[in-house]
């Protein structure tokens, strides 16, 4: 055989084709390129995947509990209506009928249990004690 080339084959081979040594530059690139769009969309999964935690992470603890449940539950089984349902409790903000409700428990208590004090005057008189009235001090008097 001769070593010859043929006069109408190219004389340069593109870069796309394996070197006689049989390394494909471009197959290696492409596998890392790969690799790293894998990776990225798995990243964007994650962040896609956890934006009701995130959102809802401001608002109050049993909501964000409620939130988390219904992101693990959509991970695992695959279900994405739970998803959605956690991304709508997410974005929706439930009022807090706690801290008033427990203000008024609070000052119904105190009602209930109070007993009627004597005025601060029959006081100082049950004790024996004068009540001595405090006079203004003004900054050129001291």
């Amino acid at each position: 055989m001769t070593d010859e080339i043929h006069p109408l084959a190219p004389h340069s081979l593109p870069f796309f084709l394996p070197g006689p040594d049989g390394s494909d530059v471009l197959l290696v690139v492409m596998g890392f390129f790969l690799v790293a769009v894998i990776f990225w969309i798995g990243v964007l999964y994650w962040k896609l995947h956890s934006l009701p935690e995130r959102m809802a992470h401001k608002s109050q603890k049993l909501q964000f509990e409620f939130v988390c449940v219904l992101g693990l539950i959509s991970l695992f089984t695959g279900i994405h209506a739970f998803w959605i349902a956690g991304l709508l409790l997410a974005m929706i903000d439930i009022p807090d009928f706690g801290t008033p409700l427990r203000s008024i428990a609070g000052s119904v208590e105190r009602i209930a249990d109070a007993t009627p004090e004597p005025p601060e005057a029959e006081l100082m008189e049950q004790q024996g004690a004068v009540k001595i009235p405090r006079t203004k001090v003004t900054s050129a008097e001291s």
